[in-house]
């Protein structure tokens, strides 16, 4: 379970979060809203990559606050970029050994490239670097994550870049990846397809909770309003 008491982010005098509280403890949590409604920065927050201007975190009833990323990556929570990372000098293969934590089989490695639409063998020796389109690297971030399996995975907008794969298919991915690991699965989207997977919504405005619940109850309004027309935002 994930709670997030009072979280506010402010940068200069910007509000960017203001008194977030929420409680995440479901198979699959989608997090919507407008653009600069705060939705990456409280991702952001949550992996420990930005630190809130006040406010607490907890990650199954222990403050986490102040730790680092890589405590919280130790703990069990995962994080994929919107726009991923490239490592030059390693390939496909040793990322995801690096991600699962151990030595990875070609063949264990190939069922993850596999999962999210690559043809492995034509991946698996090859460097995270330049030579990869921003396509290829989100797919291959998910297959990093789906091989780390913690218990709390924070995808960033997962389907950009992925047009000419089936959003049926990421899914899938999603699914089994909760079927492997029994981890809560953070989603930030905007896509009906991905936001009608979730078990619970939360929608962001001007950089506060304006609505959580289930996703039978949230999921038509946000249907009946197209996102912006109700949910307005400063740019940020």
């Amino acid at each position: 379970m994930l709670e997030l008491k009072d979280i506010s982010y402010v940068v200069g005098q910007k509000e960017i979060l203001k008194d977030i509280n929420l409680t995440l403890a479901d198979r699959f949590v989608a997090i919507t809203g407008p653009n600069g409604s705060g939705k990456s920065t409280l991702a952001k927050i949550i992996a420990g990559i930005v630190a809130p201007t006040s406010g607490k975190i907890f990650l199954d009833g222990e403050d986490i606050t102040d730790w680092s990323v890589t405590d919280r990556a130790r703990a069990g929570i995962s994080f994929a970029f919107q726009q991923p990372v490239r490592f030059k000098g390693i390939t496909v293969k040793d990322l995801i050994s690096l991600a699962a934590g151990k030595s990875t089989n070609i063949s264990e490695a190939c069922n993850y490239l596999s999962e999210v639409g690559l043809c492995a063998k034509d991946y698996i020796n090859r460097e995270v670097d330049g030579s990869l389109s921003g396509g290829e690297l989100k797919r291959i971030e998910i297959a990093m994550i789906n091989a780390r399996g913690t218990k709390v995975s924070v995808f960033d907008e997962p389907e950009a870049g992925i047009d000419l794969w089936s959003f049926n298919n990421l899914i899938k991915v999603f699914e089994k990846m909760y079927e492997r690991t029994q981890g809560m699965i953070i989603i930030i989207s905007h896509q009906e397809r991905i936001l009608n997977i979730a078990d619970k919504i939360v929608v962001l405005a001007n950089g506060g909770v304006a609505e959580y619940g289930a996703k039978d109850e949230i999921f038509p309004k946000l249907m009946d309003v197209h996102a912006g027309c109700r949910y307005t935002s400063d740019k940020a």
